[in-house]
């Protein structure tokens, strides 16, 4: 078998390929959007990298491939071609998420004040991660208005329930690694 070539020149003028073959501009919305989960993907990668638990490692690599997922929906418009399966978001998926946070909020102390991004590495990086979650939802909701086109009730929710799942994780990595959360002072002049 022949290996593929990395660049193809296809979008040298500015045009790609959506799924299904549609040619848009690098700048449309579709590609904002999707293009987002891909940078929130990649920060997650350097996330799970600073992690030394096992078990959130893998939660995490769990969420790469939903955010693989959720890139292919937003690669696609639907109006021209067929979803696939595997480019769904379930109810179930953000079921999931919503036990994540439960689990890890149950062993933090109750939050009494707004905190500021940082602490360990592990968690400021979760911090970063959640800040682009954030924009991938204002990316998909831009999607949706400039577009007309109807996003479904599941990905919204799985993007709203990630960033607040990244916020307990920061709170629970700070835990783990013995440093104290740092509480904004609304004093400080």
């Amino acid at each position: 078998m022949k290996k593929s070539l990395i660049y193809t020149r296809a979008g040298d003028a500015g045009k790609t390929s959506l799924v299904g073959g549609m040619r848009v501009s690098k700048t449309h919305a579709r590609l904002e959007a999707y293009g987002t989960v891909d940078e929130l993907n990649a920060n997650l990668g350097v996330l799970a990298a600073s992690v030394d638990d096992a078990e959130i490692r893998s939660f995490l690599l769990y969420i790469q491939h939903k955010l693989f997922s959720l890139g292919a929906y937003l690669a696609t418009d639907q109006s021209t071609t067929d979803l696939q399966v595997a480019s769904q978001i379930s109810a179930e998926v953000v079921t999931r998420l919503e036990q994540a946070i439960d689990e890890l909020d149950a062993s933090l102390p109750k939050l009494t004040a707004f905190i500021l991004p940082g602490g360990a590495l592990s968690a400021s990086f979760c911090h970063v991660c959640r800040t682009v979650c954030r924009r991938v939802e204002r990316r998909i909701l831009a999607l949706e208005e400039h577009e007309n086109c109807e996003i479904d009730p599941e990905v919204k929710q799985f993007v709203n329930r990630l960033s607040d799942y990244l916020f307990i994780l920061s709170r629970k990595l700070n835990q783990l690694t013995q440093h104290d959360e740092i509480y904004w002072d609304k004093s400080c002049t």
